[in-house]
């Protein structure tokens, strides 16, 4: 409709959207703002402090039964655990209530300028003042959910796998004695010397970024490209350029954050090397990679003036590093693309005028990825309870365990089943990418643009290939389906008749292995994340609700009592 009216109207309609949305945001985030932030910071104070010293009992019995450390190493990291303890209590209690307040103010804001972009044109203004309400608080109680089921089950389940782990080829690792001092030492000088360097490089150059980001905004504005390129997104654009030092004061403040790790990692820097003098260098050199990082970013001058020297026999590769992509418009109107890796740097957003809002809005986001892959469980897990394959006691089982890992069928294998069901959709149709169970596809153009999702992204594409590329049988799919599923439970793999067939070539019965360990892996560490946790319990109750229904007795018992746990 925006489109057959004059620009002068338009400008009038945007003036009069942001004016309304701002002082409705600011209106809900006074009035529901506080009650939020209380409710995250309470929470999550109260998991970090209540957990503590379950965590530390539980960390340091760990260390005591991890097999692939010697004596001395594990030496050497016990005496580090009442730091690493102490950073763990005051950045997640101080991150809490900047998350809290953080979240409890800018959500009903954000929310005011969003309804802006509601497709019904009529109802825009309601929903500016009606959204980030009821919303705020219940995203707050929600956060604190997935934060206890984060310091709850999956903290425990990543120290159960440590202990559980077999020393590789290479043996055990080692640590002489004599390198313990030099650990520490380098340690504390890295604390130091990088993190008051990298606060002031930081302080520094925050007036280069606050600028090139309103340049970049202004120019944009001008030139009604990126943000601005939709008049229904102008507002929320607005927005930006007025919350845009906020985010400069927040890339400050992770920088100085993240500078305690950096330095502290010259420690593992003297253990890798085996040398103090290459521990040293690296908290000389480390500071140098930043301050050319940030030169790079902000497009000031090249290099650095500190000192580089080198304390990498070889590279290594598992580096510390933040690995940062995106592209910058320079002064001619071009576009550079380009990835640079430093520790602990300043995040300035990408904000390309390249592609518009309504492009970025159209890519597949995570919260749709989750929501589908917890419906194609759940239709999965209905198919297998019509099959008798898995029983209502089961997931009654799972659902009320303390611990609802140590379940494996439900609480592992029916997800892996799920998830190897997607990946032969994908292969079937001869996707380069994931195809979900509403015919979404998932690629590397419109993939999450999410850290986490990028950690699995990549090895589930290669374990695609894989499967793609060993030509499974019906009959061998059967069978890895069946692995997947009763892996741990010989008994019930052999009686579930799915008409598999084992294969007979012990070199292709070890690349189905293989292919199972590699999938229940993938969904163990999917597992683990925050908000899974909480969206599998649900979709067990679904499945528990839907025997229930079809059994057609005891419904309404068995949905209170689902309800209830």
């Amino acid at each position: 409709m925006l489109n057959v009216i004059p620009d002068w109207l338009k400008i009038i309609y945007v003036v009069f959207a942001f004016c309304s949305a701002l002082f409705f945001g600011v209106l809900k985030s006074l009035l529901i703002g506080p009650v939020a932030a209380l409710i995250l910071i309470a929470g999550n104070v109260g998991v970090i402090i209540g957990l503590f010293p379950t965590h530390v009992a539980r960390t340091v019995y760990t260390l005591v039964k991890i097999p692939i450390f010697d004596a001395p190493l594990k030496v050497a990291i016990f005496f580090s655990l009442p730091v690493l303890f102490a950073l763990w209590l005051g950045l997640s209690i101080g991150g809490s209530v900047l998350v809290g307040i953080g979240y409890g103010f800018f959500t009903p804001l954000i929310s005011s300028f969003e309804a802006f972009r509601q497709e019904d044109e009529s109802n825009k203004f309601v929903h500016s003042i009606v959204d980030g309400t009821s919303g705020t608080i219940k995203g707050s109680c929600t956060v604190v959910r997935d934060f206890a089921d984060l310091c709850y089950h999956s903290y425990p389940l990543y120290l159960k796998e440590l202990r559980e782990l077999t020393p590789s080829s290479d043996g055990i690792r080692t640590l002489r004695l004599i390198h313990v001092p030099a650990c520490i030492v380098v340690g504390l000088l890295g604390i130091i010397v990088d993190v008051p360097l990298y606060t002031a490089i930081a302080i520094i150059k925050s007036p280069y970024m606050l600028f090139k980001g309103w340049q970049r905004f202004i120019h944009d504005l001008i030139s009604r490209e990126g943000p601005f390129l939709e008049t229904a997104c102008i507002p929320i654009a607005g927005l930006t350029i007025l919350v845009w030092p906020i985010f400069v004061i927040g890339s400050v403040l992770l920088t100085i954050v993240s500078s305690i790790f950096v330095g502290l990692y010259g420690s593992a820097v003297v253990y890798q090397e085996r040398s103090f003098k290459r521990g040293v260098a690296y908290v000389i050199a480390i500071v140098a990679e930043f301050d050319e990082y940030t030169n790079d970013w902000l497009y000031l001058r090249e290099g650095s003036v500190f000192p580089k020297p080198k304390y990498r026999k070889k590279m290594v590769p598992h580096e510390p590093h933040m690995s940062i992509s995106g592209s910058l418009r320079s002064s001619e109107g071009k576009h550079n693309a380009f990835s640079l890796h430093a520790p602990g740097v300043m995040v300035m957003p990408t904000l390309s005028s390249s592609r518009s809002v309504r492009e970025v809005i159209r890519e597949v986001k995570m919260v749709q990825v989750w929501g589908n892959l917890m419906q194609s469980c759940e239709i999965v897990g209905k198919e297998l309870l019509d099959a008798n394959v898995i029983t209502q006691a089961e997931l009654y089982d799972w659902l009320n365990a303390k611990k609802g890992n140590d379940s494996p069928v439900v609480g592992l294998g029916l997800s892996c089943y799920s998830f190897f069901q997607n990946l032969l959709r994908s292969i079937k149709v001869g996707s380069e990418g994931l195809v979900l169970l509403d015919g979404l596809e998932i690629t590397q153009l419109n993939r999450p643009q999410d850290k986490l999702f990028e950690w699995f992204f990549h090895p589930i594409l290669v374990i695609k290939e894989q499967i793609r590329a060993i030509q499974l049988s019906e009959g061998e799919i059967k069978y890895l389906e069946k692995v997947i599923l009763f892996g741990t439970d010989p008994q019930r793999m052999e009686s579930w008749d799915n008409g598999s067939i084992v294969p007979e070539d012990p070199v292709r019965a070890a690349q189905i292995q293989g292919i199972s360990r590699r999938l229940l892996g993938l969904t163990r560490g999917a597992s683990k994340l925050p908000t899974y946790r909480r969206r599998y319990r649900q979709v067990i109750k679904n499945l528990i609700i839907y025997c229930a229904a079809k059994e057609g007795t005891g419904r309404s018992m068995s949905m209170r009592s689902v309800a209830s746990v």
